[in-house]
């Protein structure tokens, strides 16, 4: 295997690279800021910086929408620039293997392969990985052992909930239901209950900052800037962590029913694992206070975090790469369609 190895989350939010000759990850938005029709005016997170802030002349936007990727040929334009960013050296006859959620469809998982299979990269090979998979090598489990393991990945447009054993996924559930549709909660809430607006970023920094995913004895608050409905003048307010609450409560159940019902099609000698072993959280939006203890109050079950929950994944895609034992984990779309 050359060194020139690397692993691709393509997040909604955030593009995570794992570049195996460095061991570093690099994360970058996965947003672009578009000038006329196709012009790239700025990506990553310069782009971000942009978001919600940009003048009409400059589209600032998503190319991935609910995992799978929306704007094909500005997502390969973005990727060749943050590889001119952040990597340095020769590129061609690299090896690429990149995540997928899973149930999608396999043109949805072709765009994948092809945004790097046909590429100036011209890579020597292009991997795909079932991201529930990578998360579990990323967390350390023994994917390839007869044992059952409950993944719930919690990203910004998606939450995936996967029972895995044998290096293969049992179940699995796709929500359309993320940390974005948290984010619309809270500025919803906001709007009805204090008749103030506020935007994307300061509904993320009231959700990171106060969200929590149970009632708290001990207050917190954050002063946000907003726009008043009535007087349509901006003002500045007080925000606790129970109004917060109040917010994301209803989102938070959602997932715990999904949990449940997967729980509920779980095969018994499965089941017996996942309580033995416990359920394992990862994702960004994972990262909302007492979540693993939501999940625990709902199910019975003790909850499983990581350090960096958002990076599981693309960990993991390097220990399928780099290890043998993984290596049938990964798949070719090449081999798929043309063989």
């Amino acid at each position: 295997m050359s060194s020139n190895v690397y692993g691709i989350d393509l997040g909604t939010f955030n593009l995570k690279i794992y570049c195996k000759s460095t061991g570093k990850v690099i994360n970058e938005k996965n947003t672009i800021a578009i000038v006329g029709k196709n012009q790239l005016y700025a990506f990553g997170d310069d782009a971000y910086a942009m978001y919600e802030k940009a003048p009409d002349a400059i589209q600032v936007s998503f190319p991935v929408v609910n995992g799978v990727i929306a704007d094909y040929n500005n997502m390969q334009n973005m990727i060749l620039k943050v590889f001119e960013k952040h990597v340095k050296g020769h590129m061609k006859g690299s090896e690429f293997i990149v995540a997928v959620p899973t149930d999608i469809t396999e043109v949805e998982k072709k765009a994948f392969f092809d945004l790097f299979y046909k590429s100036k990269f011209k890579p020597k090979s292009v991997l795909l990985c079932e991201k529930p998979i990578a998360d579990a090598a990323g967390l350390d489990l023994d994917v390839n052992s007869p044992t059952g393991f409950m993944i719930v990945n919690i990203g910004a447009d998606t939450t995936e909930i996967s029972v895995i054993s044998l290096g293969g996924l049992v179940l699995s559930d796709l929500l359309h239901f993320g940390g974005k549709r948290i984010d619309e909660m809270i500025i919803n809430h906001l709007k009805r209950k204090f008749s103030l607006v506020i935007g994307q970023k300061t509904a993320m920094y009231l959700k990171e900052e106060l969200g929590c995913a149970l009632p708290e004895d001990e207050v917190q608050s954050a002063v946000i800037v907003g726009r008043d409905v009535v007087s349509g003048l901006p003002i500045e307010m007080e925000v606790t962590s129970d109004v917060i609450y109040e917010a994301i409560k209803d989102s938070l159940s959602t997932i715990c029913n999904s949990i449940k019902m997967i729980l509920e099609k779980t095969p018994p000698e499965l089941a017996r694992d996942i309580i033995h072993s416990g359920i394992y959280i990862t994702g960004g939006s994972s990262r909302i206070r007492k979540m693993d203890q939501l999940f625990s109050d709902i199910t019975n079950i003790q909850v499983n975090t990581c350090e960096l929950p958002e990076e599981s994944a693309v960990r993991g895609l390097n220990k399928i790469v780099s290890d043998d034992k993984f290596s049938r984990l990964a798949f070719s779309m090449k081999d798929r369609i043309y063989s």
